[in-house]
């Protein structure tokens, strides 16, 4: 398995405690649901700046 680098991360409670509902809510960690977040919006990106490249 790959090396997943340790990055300290700062959230208000509000913001915090909206992840933790949402992370129950699929089952995953508070950790696991802001990386697959994180992976998400990566992916959008990726896809918007890939059609932007080649509109067709």
């Amino acid at each position: 398995m790959a090396e997943k680098k340790q990055v300290p991360l700062r959230l208000s409670e509000k913001l915090y405690a909206e992840i933790a509902a949402w992370a129950e809510d699929d089952f995953r960690s508070v950790n696991g649901q802001i990386e697959y977040l994180l992976t998400e919006c990566v992916k959008n990106r990726r896809k918007k700046k890939e059609e932007e490249a080649h509109p067709d």
